[in-house]
C-alpha cells in the first residue's frame, strides 16, 4: 500500500450503508482506499453516500437489496464480483429495532420481521459472500450486533431485537471457527447508544411502560464521555477489523459503548 492507506484497493460490501453506522463505515473505508459496494433497500440514502464518496475521490456503487430476500442477496453478491472481481471485506450491518412490546402483545409477524432482517439477513449476507471470499484466499467479515441481548437485558420489550442480536454473536463465533482455515476472519461489533436514525424504524408499544423495570442513573448512563457514541467512532472500529492491523483477531465481539453496558447489564 504505497500511499499508506490501510485498505487500499480492497472491495468492501456493506449492507445498510446509506445511514447510521453503515454510512460511518462506508466513509471511513473509502477514505482509506476501499472500493465501496452498498447493498441497500433505501436507494436515496445510499446514493447520497455514494456521491459523498465520489466527491472525495473514492469509488462506490449501490445495489438495491433487501437482505431478508435470498434471491436479492445472491444476485447482489454476483453483481459486485462481476463488476469488481472480488469481495475482501464484508460489513454485515443492515438491521432494524422493530417492535418493542410486552411479550403477549408482540405479534408473530413483528417477531418474524425483526428476526428476518437482523438474523436471517446476517446468514444470507454471509452465505452468499463467502464463496467469493474463499476464491480470493481470505478476508474480513464484521457483523453489527448490539449490547442488547449480549450485555444488556434491562430494555424490557426488546425481546425480538435482543434475541436477534444475541443470535448474531453466536453465529459469528460459529463461522469464525469454520472459516478460519480459509483465512477469513469474523468478528462482531456491539454498539451501545450511537447517534443514528435507527429509532425511525422502532415501534414502541404504548403499553410497554406497564412492564418496564424502573432504573435510574443519577449521574447518567454514559460513564466515559457522558454522551452517545458517533458513527465515526464506529467507522474507526470497523476499519480496524477490516485491516491487517487486526490480522490475528477472529471470533471476538467488541463493545463500543463508552462502558455504558457495564452499568446496565
Amino acid at each position: 500500500m504505497g500511499n499508506g492507506k490501510r485498505v487500499e484497493g480492497k472491495v468492501a460490501v456493506i449492507t445498510g450503508g446509506g445511514s447510521g453506522i453503515g454510512k460511518g463505515a462506508a466513509l471511513k473505508l473509502a477514505e482509506q482506499g476501499a472500493i465501496i459496494c452498498m447493498l441497500d433497500r433505501t436507494l436515496d440514502n445510499a446514493n447520497e453516500v455514494k456521491s459523498q464518496i465520489e466527491e472525495a475521490g473514492g469509488t462506490a456503487d449501490v445495489f438495491e437489496t433487501d437482505v431478508s430476500k435470498p434471491e436479492m442477496v445472491e444476485k447482489a453478491m454476483k453483481d459486485v464480483v462481476d463488476k469488481h472481481g472480488r469481495i475482501d471485506i464484508l460489513f454485515v450491518n443492515a438491521g432494524i429495532n422493530g417492535t418493542w412490546a410486552p411479550i403477549e402483545e408482540l405479534t408473530v409477524e413483528e417477531w418474524d420481521m425483526t428476526l428476518g432482517i437482523n438474523l436471517k439477513g446476517t446468514f444470507l449476507t454471509v452465505k452468499y459472500a463467502v464463496p467469493y471470499m474463499k476464491e480470493n484466499g481470505g478476508g474480513s467479515i464484521i457483523i453489527t450486533s448490539s449490547v442488547n441481548g449480549n450485555r444488556i437485558f434491562s430494555n424490557t420489550g426488546a425481546t425480538a431485537y435482543s434475541s436477534s442480536k444475541a443470535g448474531q454473536v453466536a453465529f459469528m463465533k460459529m463461522i469464525a471457527l469454520e472459516l478460519a482455515p480459509s483465512k477469513i476472519r469474523v468478528n462482531a461489533v456491539c454498539p451501545g447508544a450511537i447517534d443514528t436514525n435507527i429509532d425511525d424504524n422502532t415501534n414502541i408499544s404504548p403499553s410497554l411502560e406497564k412492564v418496564k423495570m424502573p432504573i435510574e442513573y443519577p449521574k447518567g448512563s454514559q460513564p466515559l464521555e457522558f454522551k452517545s457514541g458517533t458513527i465515526e467512532q464506529c467507522g474507526d472500529l470497523v476499519l480496524f477489523l477490516a485491516s491487517e492491523e487486526s490480522s490475528h483477531i477472529s471470533g471476538v465481539d467488541i463493545y463500543i459503548d463508552g462502558a455504558e453496558s457495564l452499568m446496565r447489564g
